[in-house]
């Protein structure tokens, strides 16, 4: 909205998110205040996409990519992305189609830097294979819990918050190909930018934020960028 505001009714702007829920919000309470499609286009589509529009759009003078996940999404307990509320989990980890116990500590360490990935990861896959579902979001945080009894009292409920927020995220990561799709928009940033175009890209964890000043670094160095903070 503050966005659309600043262009003072020229230009155009063009948003883009894959969650069919929260555009159709977005695109309803923008449209009430009087942003209508002659200065807003909503895309339900990936920002690894970022070609395709650009293509249609001509190139961007500025292009805001936001990684984070909304509020909304995550208060949502349908949506499965927190372990404050019960709720479904897709996980994707049965004996059917799972990945190994050393593939999923890996994944938890990559994706949030989780100190007890190993111990976690055997908690889960033993789970697994005495044949029980990890269905909820609370089971995920029971085994959690139950993994990291081995932590003193006074230090346990803290550890316990955090290694859950990480290993959610992880998850998360996982489920999305967030990091596969950040590297592909990354990869498309420039062609979709006009000359003396100008990026944004607010992160919000280590394993995003590696990626994007790896790749604003060798653009710069390049001559893609003129220049990158």
């Amino acid at each position: 909205r503050a966005m659309l505001e600043k262009l003072e009714g020229s230009g155009h702007m063009y948003a883009t998110d894959v969650d069919p829920e929260e555009s159709a919000k977005t695109r309803e309470r923008l449209d009430k205040l009087g942003f209508g499609s002659d200065i807003l286009t909503i895309k339900l589509q990936n920002f690894c996409t970022i070609d395709e529009i650009a293509k249609e759009a001509g190139g961007f003078d500025f292009i805001l990519a936001d990684l984070g996940v909304s509020s909304m999404q995550i208060d949502n307990p349908q949506r499965g992305f927190t372990f404050k509320t019960d709720g479904p989990l897709d996980l994707r980890l049965n004996q059917q189609c799972g990945i190994s116990r050393d593939e999923l500590a890996g994944m938890l360490y990559e994706n949030s830097d989780e100190p007890y990935c190993d111990e976690i990861a055997e908690a889960i896959t033993d789970e697994i294979r005495k044949g029980h579902r990890i269905d909820t979001t609370f089971k995920l945080r029971e085994i959690i819990e139950n993994t990291l009894s081995f932590i003193p009292e006074k230090e346990r409920k803290d550890t316990v918050k955090k290694t859950c927020q990480r290993v959610f995220q992880a998850l998360r990561i996982d489920v999305n190909h967030e990091y596969e799709v950040l590297y592909e928009f990354m990869e498309k940033l420039p062609g979709a930018l006009k000359p003396g175009g100008r990026a944004a890209i607010l992160t919000f964890h280590s394993g995003e934020d590696r990626i994007v000043k790896k790749a604003l670094k060798d653009g710069f160095k390049n001559g893609v960028y003129s220049d990158y903070s």
